[in-house]
């Protein structure tokens, strides 16, 4: 049987962050603070490409802090691709965990189709 989800997500997993940025080609994440424009947040640290700032995630509470002056110092997409890249990595981990296989279609529009299987080996 097929179904179709839509996954809105909090960012609680270390693991997932370094398997997204590592997937994305960015630098791995760090631990520390930053520097925002108006203060300091203090998490995982993931350097965007072009950002002026770092994005910073706090897994405890599944919340990123971020300034990209609505663009001007950062392009929304690259958080966009990142979430993504998280979603997916951490769907996958959790997937195989239980036992099911997991496979992964990029599509056209820059979805990402993920299909799991039940019963499947890892």
């Amino acid at each position: 049987m097929s179904h179709i989800v839509r996954i809105e997500t909090k960012i609680h997993d270390a693991l997932s962050v370094a398997a997204a940025c590592q997937r994305l080609g960015l630098p791995a994440p760090v631990p520390g603070t930053a520097r925002l424009y108006s203060g300091e947040a203090t998490g995982l640290l993931v350097q965007l490409p072009g950002w002026k700032y770092s994005t910073v995630i706090d897994t405890l509470t599944g919340t990123i802090r971020y300034d990209n002056f609505e663009g001007r110092w950062g392009a929304q997409q690259h958080l966009e691709r990142f979430l993504q890249a998280y979603a997916v990595e951490r769907t996958k981990l959790e997937a195989r965990k239980q036992g099911y296989q997991v496979s992964e279609q990029l599509l056209e529009n820059g979805s990402i189709k993920l299909q799991i299987i039940q019963g499947a080996a890892a």
